[in-house]
């Protein structure tokens, strides 16, 4: 059978590979900054915050690249006994590709071989476009308050 597909239609591959410190570190902000409403890029993602949660767990801060460009990050955390997930973000002409579930089902993968039960993450109420994304893929609304508090 013949395809009628035009091969100039077919899009680059997308791989997933654990992010790269320090030379990763200026594609994943500016993804970050420009992801819209739902990241915030504050203290803890400096270079020198970023390089103490690479000691904890490198394996659990992935990228997602295409044609050497990085298109989409996820940071997963395990203090073993839960999982958490920050900073899902996927550029905005890459979006609707399936990166974010990529990336989500390697990072699960990565969790469940630590041993990782049960993970969580953080969403904004006006983020509705993230909800829908988490609620299609299982997650649960949790009904919790949830405190924050500088240390210093």
């Amino acid at each position: 059978m013949i395809s009628s597909r035009n091969p100039a239609s077919v899009q680059p591959p997308i791989y997933i590979r654990q992010f790269i410190f320090p030379d990763d570190y200026a594609a994943v902000i500016q993804l970050w900054e420009n992801a819209g409403p739902g990241i915030h890029v504050r203290r803890s993602d400096q270079p020198e915050e970023i390089a103490k949660k690479l000691q904890r767990d490198p394996d659990l801060f992935l990228v997602a690249e295409c044609d050497g460009q990085i298109v989409g990050s996820i940071i997963g955390g395990f203090d073993g006994r839960r999982g958490m997930m920050y900073h899902l973000a996927v550029q905005s002409e890459y979006r609707q590709r399936g990166i974010a579930s990529q990336l989500m089902d390697e990072l699960e993968q990565r969790l469940r071989q630590k041993g990782c039960l049960k993970y969580y993450l953080l969403v904004t109420k006006d983020n509705q476009t993230a909800i829908e994304f988490y609620e299609k893929r299982g997650w649960e609304r949790m009904d919790l308050y949830v405190y924050g508090k500088d240390l210093d």
